[in-house]
């Protein structure tokens, strides 16, 4: 039988959208903040010289920068100041995550509720703010040592060009943090992850228009370019079908008595998805990967710095095979250890029996708790490896074959993901919206109905 949410969901249509003033609100919201955003990384920092620094970037954008500028919306190669983007927010969302779990402290704050979640995000700013002005010094001092055939990138070195691109970058950096903490309070969707979404998608059109140009010219095949094409439709329906995917445990209730009244036992089931972490591993990985070179990457084009920070770079080059080893294990740990944080099978098994529900053949309690995360770890594996395949796969393909980075897996992962993600909470708010006007009409018939007929 059809359930009532469902049977709102199909009646979803324009009409009901136009009578939703608060959705409406909340995206042009969402609209003109991503529009703040896309200004911003085309305002240079002060004392570049552009031309020298658009050289000195060509050199290095086949590898780690060209993901990185990627993720930026084309600020790194304009040396933007929203050029360090989000980053440096989610490095340090992940050092919190990871100290949560091993601080007995910070796992006690966790579990205090709301006001201890607020504390913990006060500690993330703070961190973000240290590991966005070390990233910023790594930068200012890669740019005074980066040279390229134009000249000297950097028109007056010196310390007050690092006091000033340090002050730049890690304010355009807290600035993008905090839009994206009203995106998703005002807003629809994931702000950090609609920012990122934002700076990927935007670059595609340039990213295809140079793709079929490079099959005019004769240096893509026309061969690989439809190869290339139904791939990427190929990757597109595996990640809808597996980000939809779901495992479904069998949840009994008993009968029970409230009062004089007997309820009858009923089933439920607890959706457990293949792929719980989203796409956060990948996110993680990538930027796990930018904070150690940020500054690295551009002495190494100057030829500056030592030969041990110098074959870093080369290493971790794109397409290379420890770049490769090391995202697939940053991406495969992330999975799990996502997992662990966002569900937790001990406390589900506790909710469960606390309300006397239990999986049929399944002990209620300690029992379940195993069985459940038994079941969690077994289709983690398969979405970890989902992953993995879908971001280095294309990447692979698309790293020797010279196509621009906006078509390998991780960006492909994150745009389908997110806009999964925004029409989903866009629904919820449709059908929150569909629900208070039934409500209305009811208290309305309820109050125009004489009291002889009720």
């Amino acid at each position: 039988m059809v359930s009532a949410a469902e049977q709102l969901a199909a009646n979803l249509n324009l009409g009901a959208f136009a009578k939703a003033e608060d959705l409406k609100k909340r995206i042009w919201f969402t609209l003109a903040a991503l529009v703040v955003y896309r200004f911003g990384t085309f305002i240079p920092i002060p004392g570049i010289d552009a031309q020298a620094f658009a050289a000195a970037f060509q050199s290095q954008a086949g590898g780690i920068l060209g993901m990185f500028n990627v993720f930026a919306g084309g600020a790194v190669e304009r040396m933007a100041i929203f050029a360090l983007n989000i980053m440096p927010y989610i490095s340090a969302s992940i050092i919190m995550q990871l100290m949560s779990s091993m601080n007995p402290k910070l796992a006690a704050l966790k579990k205090e509720g709301e006001s201890g979640r607020k504390q913990i995000n006060q500690y993330t700013r703070y961190l973000t703010l240290v590991l966005a002005a070390f990233q910023a010094y790594g930068i200012a001092i890669g740019l005074e040592g980066s040279r390229s055939e134009a000249g000297s990138v950097v028109m007056d070195p010196g310390w007050f060009f690092r006091v000033t691109t340090v002050i730049t970058l890690v304010g355009g950096t807290m600035f993008l943090m905090w839009l994206g903490e009203q995106i998703t309070q005002r807003g629809v969707g994931n702000g950090i992850s609609l920012i990122i979404f934002a700076g990927i998608v935007a670059g595609m059109p340039s990213a295809i228009v140079g793709l079929f140009e490079m099959a005019r010219t004769g240096a893509l095949s026309t061969f690989f370019l439809l190869a290339l094409i139904i791939l990427m439709l190929i990757v597109t329906a595996v990640i809808v079908f597996v980000e939809r995917a779901q495992r479904r445990l069998l949840i009994q209730y008993p009968k029970r008595q409230v009062g004089n009244r007997m309820f009858q036992g009923d089933a439920s089931h607890l959706p457990l998805k293949l792929n719980s972490a989203g796409v956060i591993p990948p996110i993680f990985a990538s930027s796990l990967l930018l904070l150690p070179i940020t500054g690295a990457s551009f002495q190494a084009a100057g030829g500056g710095g030592p030969e041990w920070l110098q074959w870093l770079v080369a290493a971790l080059g794109r397409g290379t095979a420890l770049h490769i080893l090391v995202y697939v294990s940053f991406i495969v740990f992330f999975a799990f250890f996502y997992t662990a944080v966002v569900f937790n099978p001990k406390d589900t098994a506790d909710n469960l029996r606390k309300h006397g529900g239990f999986i049929p053949g399944i002990r209620p309690g300690e029992k379940t708790a195993e069985y459940i995360d038994y079941v969690l770890t077994r289709i983690t594996v398969v979405g970890a490896i989902y992953l993995a395949a879908v971001c280095v796969m294309p990447e692979l393909l698309t790293s020797y074959a010279a196509v621009p980075f906006y078509f390998g897996g991780t960006s492909l992962l994150i745009a389908v993901s997110v806009t999964m993600d925004t029409v989903a909470q866009i629904q919820s708010h449709l059908l929150a919206h569909q629900y208070e006007g039934l409500i209305k009409k009811a208290k309305l018939r309820g109050a125009t109905t004489p009291r002889g007929r009720r």
